[in-house]
């Protein structure tokens, strides 16, 4: 089953990690091993090119409350003062949309990035080991696999190295009832789990701006992790981390450039304002992940960001790609009641055939996309506030339209689900 998403609606389609090989070091940070979106790769063997091997203490495996967990070295935070090439920076999600920018970004800045990708990774697997190292130069990279703790400490114990920080840019390709556990809660622990073991002492977290209004599956997993991982910090005074929580990416919004492009009209749902965020680009999500590794001012921090510019709607958003196609806006507008009809359809009949429960919280994602902001939450009002959402960066979402009607949506694919 395959769901497309987009702010502006919904439509249904019917649509392994291996063990980490042993990657040999041979030189390290600056020599270019590689291993992505939000947010996934067996094949012969890659030799790593890493530096001599920094030793590190072995400690027992922990759980992530520090009740339970090492206590590691005296001054965790003293990465904060090394240089970036001194920083071991492990990423896992590092093929998925936004972790392959946060990747490149943060071996641009000179940090010694630590990726873990799948044997096949990309969407429904389609990336080969060659590919994922040609996708992730500048990192080095292991091939292993976070749904699974063991396999995870086996491949940074033949590593060889001590990590400072873990950055995760883990999500569940499909937002599916058992992916969503399985990525946003339990490999995201995983990668905390096997990181504070090898001494992290910061943990920068890409979460989402939705977790604000949990109804969802994902939106829960994400939370469980969010305060498992400041329970964590609240008990060990060395540990530390940063929760990002970024609005609509530029991709999610651009299920609709090609039918514009071809003349069709712009779908939205009710009059096209039930919606609005301050959508941001990978590069600059990527650059502010990136600030949160050694930025004193993050620590600690829950961090909701969107782009530069004032929020959008999907009617505005429509009127931009209709401006920049040069034609007068054709706008289709669907009652929102139809979803709520589908979603009460879909919801009795999993209760007749349980395996159609993911089919029934995709058409819950679609309603929540179509209906919800990407914008900070006032708890006491309920409102939305644009004003309160913090804007980042310099890409702006009809630069990212004009490219992608110049140049097509290749490579701005939404995953294994999608919603037009």
């Amino acid at each position: 089953m395959s769901l497309s998403l987009s702010s502006n609606g919904f439509s249904l389609h019917s649509t392994k990690l291996q063990s980490c090989k042993r990657c040999s070091p041979s030189q390290l940070p600056n020599s270019q091993i590689q291993v992505s979106f939000n947010s996934y790769n067996p094949s012969l063997l890659l030799p790593l090119y890493v530096s001599e091997p920094t030793k590190f203490c072995r400690k027992r495996v922990c759980s992530i409350t520090a009740s339970t967990a090492p206590v590691v070295e005296t001054a965790k935070s003293s990465f904060r003062d090394k240089n970036p090439k001194d920083i071991n920076v492990l990423v896992v999600g590092s093929t998925g949309y936004i972790g392959k920018f946060v990747v490149k970004e943060l071996a641009h800045r000179g940090f010694n990035v630590i990726a873990i990708a799948r044997e096949k990774s990309g969407i429904r697997g389609k990336n080969s080991k060659e590919d994922t190292l040609e996708q992730l130069k500048g990192a080095n990279v292991c091939f292993s696999d976070v749904t699974h703790l063991g396999s995870l400490e086996n491949s940074l114990e033949s590593f060889g190295y001590s990590i400072d920080v873990v950055v995760s840019c883990l999500a569940s390709r499909s937002g599916g009832v058992k992916d969503s556990w399985k990525i946003d809660y339990e490999a995201t622990k995983n990668s905390l789990v096997v990181g504070r073991n090898h001494g992290a002492s910061h943990f920068v977290l890409l979460s989402a701006i939705c977790v604000q209004k949990p109804l969802l599956e994902f939106q829960r997993a994400k939370l469980k992790f969010e305060a498992e991982l400041i329970k964590e910090a609240e008990e060990d005074a060395g540990f530390t981390y940063s929760i990002v929580r970024p609005t609509a990416f530029f991709k999610s919004l651009g299920g609709q450039v090609e039918l514009v492009k071809d003349g069709k009209p712009y779908v939205m749902f009710g009059d096209g304002k039930l919606c609005a965020c301050k959508p941001i680009s990978e590069q600059d999500l990527a650059s502010f992940m990136a600030d949160c590794v050694l930025g004193r001012d993050k620590i600690n921090q829950i961090l909701p960001i969107g782009g530069p510019g004032k929020a959008l709607t999907p009617l505005e958003q429509g009127e931009m790609l209709f401006r920049l196609v040069g034609r007068e806006p054709k706008f289709l507008k669907v009652p929102i009641q139809i979803m709520d009809l589908a979603i009460g359809v879909l919801d009795f009949l999993v209760k007749i055939f349980p395996s159609m429960e993911d089919a029934a919280e995709y058409g819950k994602i679609g309603r929540y996309y179509a209906a919800e902001s990407m914008l900070v939450l006032d708890p006491e009002t309920g409102e939305y506030s644009a004003e309160e959402t913090p804007s980042y960066g310099k890409d702006t979402l009809e630069e990212f339209f004009k490219r992608m009607l110049r140049e097509g949506m290749a490579g701005q694919e939404l995953g294994e689900q999608t919603i037009f």
